[in-house]
């Protein structure tokens, strides 16, 4: 079955502590994992920043709102434990709990609420049809605003000069490591003109390696292999080993499919990656705003 959303899962937390006895997320996730039958590729479903899977992460969350509503407490460090509320909304077998039943909690409105907010009952509403985490909301709104981000700086980069293009090349591999500096990457990329190489950069700052680079600034034409092997012959013609096929379009599956089958070591950009790592190395872009998601520092407490 798919990944419950984190309201649904509120029901059997309280009903796994429900023993009265202490205990820790992971063994609750592990339990809950299998009243639900996740799959094994469901419990490894990463959230968009890759730092932590997205069941683990909504059975937090509902931890934490029945904590905010007084069902959960926490005993110690890394515990939790049913309260004597928790006990009795058990008692009343309710059919589920979501973040509408835990409205009836002042403690949970409160949570819910700031005390800055003309408009509680706005809030409490937009936060009650939700289906995703607090930490989800703000992940999926990060990713759709870099979509977005990776389409416009995709179609700016099309629509350069191929001057512009050579230079954005140059800045990207440095920006990367590669090429030493600004200046030796400049004097050796698009100097070559030798047969399908449009360019030569240092590997390392040091020189110990030399990656030959070809840039296609096209708009919709797909790269086929027969232009990847054109690549490769300049390569052999230079006893070259390694190469970056850079592209603002795509490649097709019979070009990927050729570099994973030869002994050079090439790597082929499309325009879609081009603009990720863009945006990941800071170029042609600036930071607009930074959010920070903070949590309490345990060790801090610790009371020695």
């Amino acid at each position: 079955m798919a990944i419950p959303d984190f309201q649904s899962i509120m029901l059997p937390l309280l009903q796994y502590a429900g023993d009265g006895k202490e205990h820790s997320l992971r063994e609750a996730i592990t339990y809950l994992a299998d009243v639900f039958n996740l799959s094994d590729e469901e419990k490894k479903e990463l959230l968009p920043s890759g730092q932590q899977a997205v069941f683990d992460n909504r059975v937090g969350w509902t931890r934490t709102h029945l904590k905010k509503a007084g069902l959960l407490q926490d005993p110690k460090r890394g515990f939790f434990q049913i309260t004597e509320r928790g006990k009795e909304v058990l008692s009343q077998n309710p059919a589920e709990i979501n973040l509408k039943f835990l409205n009836q909690f002042p403690e949970f409105i409160e949570f819910k609420t700031s005390k800055k907010d003309n408009d509680k009952s706005e809030l409490i509403e937009i936060t009650e049809i939700s289906e995703t985490t607090p930490q989800e909301s703000i992940e999926f709104g990060y990713q759709k605003i870099r979509k977005e981000l990776e389409l416009e700086l995709l179609n700016r980069v099309k629509s350069c000069s191929p001057d512009f293009f050579e230079r954005l090349v140059v800045d990207l591999l440095v920006k990367m490591g590669y090429g030493g500096s600004r200046r030796d990457a400049g004097k050796a990329i698009g100097k070559s003109n030798d047969g399908g190489i449009d360019g030569i950069i240092k590997e390392d700052k040091l020189g110990l390696d030399i990656v030959y680079i070809q840039a296609k600034r096209w708009d919709n034409t797909v790269v086929g292999r027969p232009e990847i092997q054109k690549f490769v012959g300049a390569l052999h013609g230079q006893r070259a080993r390694k190469g970056v096929f850079i592209t603002t379009s795509k490649f097709s599956q019979e070009a990927r499919d050729y570099v994973s089958i030869i002994d050079s070591k090439i790597v082929l950009i499309d325009g879609q990656e081009l603009a990720q790592l863009m945006i990941d190395n800071h170029v042609g872009v600036s930071t607009v705003s930074i959010y920070e998601i903070k949590k309490i520092d345990s060790d801090y407490f610790t009371d020695d």
